[in-house]
């Protein structure tokens, strides 16, 4: 399984050292949508040149245009880019032509889709996503009660290729990577720590086990 840390930050030179700190320890780096809203699709091509030996995770949310918007972030750098589940089939088509026009990947973020979530994945699966994102929100974390057993349940029951985001910390990963996972998304577990390299290099040593 692999390890990708969400840049959370706001601005491209706090998303640099972060990424300085943590590279030797995960597989992808991944744009958050702040991150891409404040400091432009400029960020994506920085990060890449200073990284060219990670795939670079580009967080668009894209929920209309979706070829449109992947082109941008394909001719950035990108490696991979996220359509949101819940949006339009034609916008997720438009974004995997994308996708397949510049050899790159294309994954279909499952925010916001809580009811029905497995037959939708199911869905996007068959429009030509390379994988779908089980996503839990930072607000929906926030809520008295979540885990993140429903995510991985869901993963689980769909039956394709998948990654969790959502609340990743180091007593949580093995059991996503026990669930199937390709990718453990991690945040707040990696750029809150105090030192964020050594949470990353223990993250990574959880989900390789």
């Amino acid at each position: 399984m692999e390890l990708q840390v969400a840049l959370d930050v706001l601005d491209l030179p706090s998303a640099l050292t972060l990424a300085n700190q943590v590279a030797g320890h995960v597989d992808i780096l991944e744009l958050g949508t702040p991150l891409v809203k404040s400091a432009g699709i400029g960020a994506v091509s920085a990060i890449k040149a200073a990284f060219p030996d990670k795939l670079v995770f580009v967080d668009l949310k894209t929920a209309d245009a979706g070829e449109l918007e992947a082109t941008l972030a394909f001719e950035a750098g990108a490696d991979l880019v996220t359509v949101m589940g819940a949006a339009d089939d034609d916008t997720v088509r438009g974004a995997v032509a994308a996708g397949k026009k510049y050899g790159k990947q294309v994954v279909a973020d499952m925010i916001t889709v809580v009811d029905g979530r497995v037959s939708r994945i199911r869905e996007v699966a068959k429009l030509g996503v390379s994988f779908v994102e089980i996503h839990a929100g930072l607000d929906e974390q926030a809520r008295p009660g979540y885990t993140i057993e429903q995510l991985l349940r869901d993963g689980r029951e769909a039956g394709v290729p998948f990654s969790i985001a959502g609340g990743i910390k180091i007593d949580t990963i093995a059991s996503v990577r026990e669930a199937g996972a390709k990718v453990a998304v991690a945040g707040g577990a990696i750029y809150n720590a105090t030192d964020p390299a050594t949470a990353a290099k223990e993250l990574k040593q959880r989900a390789t086990r």
